[in-house]
């Protein structure tokens, strides 16, 4: 039966026919029988007096009903209110947007009678002369938000609220103008994540002494008997890797004057960070350098100057739209600048989470992003107009897309024509295509598509530009893979609010077949090779080839397809 609850009758109760009305209450009889008159002059009076005694009520209790918007919240308190609201989709304040990519000739029209197009994004573009990048232009100037100045009075920015960066007994947080998060242990997975410092107050940036001063009268915050602090700003704790990353010191001096003096004055933030060790791997150049930067820095809107050690020219220029999506400002080469830099606050190091997935966490991700907000930026940086694939069925012939992602290194897909063929057959509109520099370009070829199907590789990073509830196909190789092909690109996908289908190869489909005997150790105890390190797995299991069987993958394609349904 339906509710009542809350149902209001369409006009007052009264008595129908044949029903007696109520009597009125006993005081309004006992007034109408009175026969008494209300002078009009105290009638007013009276009237006043219950406004005043209505407001000065509303007014008692406004506060313990009030509904708080952090709109006229105070500076201080804005950031706290607002630390688990997603960023916004739209282009942050005063930042230079990349411009519209073209129709991406590879799905012109949606339909091209199951044809499989060739796309080869390899070759380089129209490009700047000397950029690794084509198509991107050279970096311009941005706002002039740094001038040459005289050495400033101790102007101290106050330290981050307790909304903006939380700390619990697992993090290693130090009181006072500097603040250092070193707990980057994560049970369950490999990599420890590096050290990450945070400075508020009188800092000043000297890159030829690759240090950072900090006028800090106390002494606290955490640095050695010299007063320093000592890191290496690369956001991969990797042993192996580290000691080619530039070393930075944050020194404590006790005044202004025990500082060098500022050559030019900064109104924003400073963060200082590496792009060394894996980067120019697409997987690493995302899981190392842009998201730990999109985790460390979305918050500021653009309003925030990078600094970067280990300076690559080719790979700012190639990313430079989410540069310049993150940052109002020309980028500075920590390795080459002459001028002290002085800022309010600074960050030494980027916040990072696992590769390819952001938690909450209360201080590397106290404002809650998501992996859907990090996609959410790419699009918004690189203009990629698609935010949700092709429904099945939607509209008459429409076939929806799916891009194979071919490799020309080890991992290939042998038999890729006969798959490319059999995805036709069942109604797809299929592209087959190998990932190169060009990242605007190929950015717009995976948003166009509604499917992505690759073999285990760097290559699957590209999932990142799919629509919201596309799919990803992933070729798992033989060999134990489980775990990297879950951590690496499944759970990464289901973050991103992809629908995710994995096909594991067997011992037939892999030519390592061809290379090993049936009684060796790849083949029998596969996880004894991943106990040795990654080189023993680089060694094998990495360098095959896959051919799948085509009874066995085709339900699999199917399955692509019906993920399109809603």
């Amino acid at each position: 039966a339906s509710t009542t609850a809350y149902a209001r009758p369409s006009k007052l109760p009264g008595a129908g026919p044949g029903e007696r009305r109520p009597a009125p209450p006993r005081l309004i009889r006992a007034f109408l029988a009175s026969g008494a008159k209300i002078e009009p002059r105290k009638l007013a009076a009276g009237l006043l007096a219950g406004c005043c005694l209505a407001l000065l009520t509303y007014v008692s209790l406004a506060k313990l009903y009030a509904v708080y918007s952090p709109v006229f919240a105070p500076p201080a308190t804005t950031s706290a209110l607002l630390q688990n609201a997603p960023p916004s989709s739209s282009s942050a304040p005063g930042a230079v947007a990349a411009p519209r990519p073209p129709e991406d000739p590879a799905f012109t029209g949606g339909n091209n009678g199951g044809a499989v197009d060739r796309v080869d994004l390899t070759e380089k573009g129209p490009g700047t002369a000397g950029s690794r990048e084509p198509g991107v232009p050279e970096a311009v100037s941005r706002k002039e938000h740094a001038e040459k100045a005289p050495a400033p009075a101790n102007t101290s920015a106050p330290m981050p609220s307790q909304g903006e960066r939380k700390s619990n007994s697992s993090s290693n947080v130090a009181a006072g103008p500097m603040s250092c998060d070193e707990n980057g242990v994560d049970e369950g997975f490999p990599y420890a994540r590096p050290a990450v410092c945070e400075l508020s107050g009188d800092i000043r940036v000297s890159p030829s002494q690759k240090t950072m001063y900090l006028v800090n009268p106390s002494g606290g915050g955490g640095f050695d008997e010299k007063g320093e602090k000592r890191l290496r700003p690369y956001a991969r704790n990797d042993d192996f890797l580290l000691p080619a990353v530039v070393e930075v010191t944050v020194k404590s001096v006790s005044s202004p004057e025990a500082a060098p003096q500022c050559t030019r004055q900064h109104r924003v933030p400073a963060v200082v960070f590496s792009v060394a060790g894996y980067t120019d791997n697409f997987f690493h150049d995302n899981t190392d350098a842009l998201i730990p930067l999109f985790l460390t820095t979305a918050h500021l809107k653009g309003e925030v100057q990078l600094l970067i050690t280990n300076y690559k020219p080719w790979w700012v220029q190639k990313y430079t739209p989410l540069l310049r999506k993150l940052s109002n400002y020309d980028v500075i080469n920590f390795d080459a600048d002459a001028d002290v830099h002085c800022f309010p606050r600074g960050y030494l190091g980027l916040y990072r989470d696992r590769d390819l997935i952001i938690t909450p966490h209360p201080t590397r991700n106290p404002r809650n992003y998501t992996m859907v907000d990090y996609t959410r930026f790419l699009r918004a940086a690189y203009g990629l107009r698609r935010d949700q694939p092709a429904v099945l069925g939607a509209e008459p012939g429409m076939q929806p897309r799916m891009l194979i992602i071919s490799r020309a290194g080890t991992r290939k897909l042998l038999n890729q024509d006969e798959v490319a063929a059999a995805a036709s057959e069942l109604g797809f509109n299929v592209t087959v295509a190998e990932a190169g520099d060009d990242v605007p370009a190929f950015a717009a070829l995976v948003n166009s598509a509604d499917v992505l199907l690759a073999v285990h590789g760097a290559g699957l990073t590209n999932q990142i530009f799919l629509p919201t509830n596309g799919v990803v196909l992933q070729i798992v190789p033989w060999g134990n893979m489980d775990w990297m092909a879950t951590n690496f690109y499944g759970q990464p996908a289901r973050d991103m609010q992809l629908r995710y289908v994995e096909y594991y190869i067997d011992e037939e489909e892999t030519s390592l077949k061809d290379k090993y005997p049936k009684d060796h150790v790849v083949f029998k105890d596969p996880k004894a090779l991943h106990k040795q390190g990654w080189q023993a797995l680089a060694d094998t299991i990495m360098k095959q080839d896959v051919k799948v069987n085509m009874t066995r993958f085709q339900p699999f394609l199917l399955q692509a397809m019906d993920e399109l349904q809603e």
